[in-house]
């Protein structure tokens, strides 16, 4: 009886206190998808300092790469590396995010999530200065 009460359940969708709008598509579905990126870049630079920083850095290299590139190589190679270093960040406070709505608690395997995102930020640091210091010095 049990047994057939979890298996009729799998069957029906969940209910929630709010009703899920429906999918859109074409481009209404791109230009949502594009708000909802938009809120994900206002959140990730309103909550996390690092982020802040490293974004205003990618401003103020963007131009100086086009500046200081020799070739247009050269420069899509330091812009890379600048767009690299927000992307992993941006993953990174995802990761941290998704580790805090699980639970504030400490857990050895949230440390272990949390560490190896910011080893991937710091992996993408150490690249954007090796990059900039070979094509620059």
């Amino acid at each position: 009886v049990i047994g057939s009460a979890i298996d009729s359940s799998i069957d029906k969708p969940v209910e929630s206190a709010r009703q899920v709008p429906p999918k859109k598509v074409g481009l209404a579905r791109l230009w949502a998808a594009t708000l909802y990126s938009a809120d994900g870049l206002r959140a990730c630079f309103r909550s996390e300092e690092a982020f802040r920083i490293e974004s205003i850095l990618a401003l103020v290299l963007a131009p100086v790469a086009f500046l200081l590139g020799e070739s247009p190589l050269e420069i899509a190679v330091l812009l890379f590396a600048l767009v690299l270093v927000l992307l992993v960040e941006l993953l990174n406070s995802a990761i941290e995010a998704v580790v805090d709505r699980v639970g504030l608690e400490y857990h050895a395997l949230s440390k272990v999530a949390k560490d190896i995102g910011s080893a991937a930020v710091l992996i993408s640091l150490l690249f954007f200065v090796v990059v900039w210091a070979l094509l620059l010095l």
